[in-house]
């Protein structure tokens, strides 16, 4: 199976972490809407007791599981559209 999604998700997230790091995005607005685990830990803890580096981190991986599961979805939808073509 090709990853295509995985991949550009993942560099998606990469993006989003050096736009956040560059200081182009100086109130961390881009980050926070974009970031799942920054969501997630405003909700438990201060978001500036985190390090920033586990947060980036956290973000790219989960960038890569989202793409990873779409992936996985489409290879499905294509398993299952085969299964009936050959039926």
């Amino acid at each position: 199976m090709r990853y295509p999604v995985t991949i550009a998700a993942t560099l998606i997230g990469v993006a989003i972490c050096l736009f956040n790091y560059t200081g182009y995005d100086p109130h961390n607005l881009v980050f926070f809407m974009l970031s799942v685990p920054a969501w997630v830990v405003d909700l438990f803890v201060d978001v500036h007791e985190v390090s920033v580096l586990l947060m980036y981190v956290l973000t790219i991986l989960t960038w890569a599981l989202l793409g990873y599961v779409a992936d996985v979805l489409i290879a499905r939808g294509r398993e299952q559209e085969r299964n009936r073509r050959s039926a």
